[in-house]
């Protein structure tokens, strides 16, 4: 679509991906109207972990994740309060010399791409979080790396689009989905251009989207400030977070501003049953206690499960899928981090400008092998 003010976008889905639409459409002065099925920041946006983080699991994902981190620190000091963004970093811990390795390797990634990393030996990592068990022999630090509340961080960008024009409906049943067109409740709603960013039910609306549900289950802790200073993430997590095995579990804890930690994480192919697995919350609880000891000690509030739009290749599903439609859908566990960056993308190629990344790799009709 050529580049023109004033273009009619209708957004479907409004959580942290279809709110950054919404708002980057709106900036780019397009007169925008999100319809969302439940409510803004529900679905996996409102079961997700905040982690704003640079991955280097494929150079496509190194690139987007790396821009994306660095658009949401360039707005962190604007973001509201109840977002909670703390930028506490992430250390990624090596419990043996075979990890320490894999941290010298991702060291050398990051510094090649202009990303601040720190090697921490054994004595600097118990500096740097005490809590951790004493036995690890170092880790990897990310300085810039941060946490946010993901549905308040939803909500905000939402209501930045608000005050930019955008019209937002909820509890809109949104049965139809086409290019240049929406049936919701119902009644067809009519623009030039449509995004998809309903995420989880993103393939039931645009038949043919590879994206398959991948369950998790979270535990948050009572309040218990002061325990844990950085997200910390077992350097295995990598394997058991992008490969679509059946079942997995992996160490990954964050402190939030309400001094609590949310404890992750665990992946399952289970179709739509979201009951707790109670086996797999206890190994993931037994393996998050196996790294932070004293987590045994604390008092859990609340567990609950929720599914992540995952792609074969690990990678989202951005960009026109047929004129007058185009797709934001499948960020798996990192639509959080990637939000702002896929709203840019999905602005510059909808207003026909050169994206600050090459969009190439997230095309939602390439060509795509099973990731390992």
């Amino acid at each position: 679509m050529s580049p023109s003010a004033g273009i009619s976008v209708i957004v479907v889905g409004a959580g942290i991906v279809g709110a950054a639409c919404a708002e980057a459409l709106a900036e780019a002065g397009c007169r925008v109207r999100v319809l969302e099925s439940a409510f803004a920041g529900s679905g996996a946006t409102a079961s997700a972990m905040g982690h704003l983080v640079v991955m280097d699991d494929s150079p496509a994902q190194l690139a987007l994740t790396a821009w994306s981190r660095r658009l949401w620190t360039e707005r962190a000091s604007r973001l509201s309060p109840r977002c909670e963004d703390d930028p506490c970093g992430t250390l990624w811990v090596a419990a043996d010399e075979e990890e320490m390795a894999l941290v010298r390797s991702k060291a050398s990634v990051y510094a090649a791409h202009g990303e601040g990393a720190e090697i921490l030996d054994a004595a600097a990592l118990r500096e740097a979080e005490p809590s951790l068990r004493p036995d690890l022999v170092g880790g990897l630090r990310i300085p810039a790396d941060r946490v946010v509340y993901p549905p308040a961080a939803a909500r905000f960008l939402l209501d930045r689009a608000r005050l930019l024009g955008t019209d937002v409906t909820e509890r809109a049943h949104v049965e139809t989905v086409g290019p240049g067109r929406v049936r919701a409740g119902g009644e067809w709603h009519e623009a030039d251009l449509v995004v998809n960013a309903a995420g989880l039910g993103a393939a039931n609306l645009t038949p043919g989207l590879p994206i398959e549900p991948r369950k998790g289950h979270l535990v948050i802790t009572d309040r218990h400030p002061g325990f844990l200073r950085h997200q910390v993430i077992e350097l295995g997590y990598l394997k058991s977070a992008h490969t679509l095995t059946r079942e997995s579990v992996a160490f990954n804890v964050q402190p939030r501003r309400t001094g609590q930690l949310l404890v992750g994480s665990s992946r399952e192919l289970v179709g739509w049953d979201d009951s707790v697995n109670r086996a797999l919350a206890a190994r993931m609880l037994e393996r998050a206690t196996a790294y932070l000891p004293g987590l045994g000690s604390l008092g859990a509030v609340r567990t609950w499960t929720g599914f992540r739009p995952a792609t074969p290749d690990a990678l989202p599903l951005i960009g026109e899928w047929e004129p007058g439609l185009y797709v934001a859908a499948g960020h798996e566990g990192l639509g959080v981090t990637t939000s702002l960056g896929t709203a840019r993308l999905v602005r510059d190629l909808a207003l026909g400008r050169a994206p600050a990344i090459d969009p190439a790799p997230y095309h939602p009709r390439r060509a795509m092998a099973t990731h390992a």
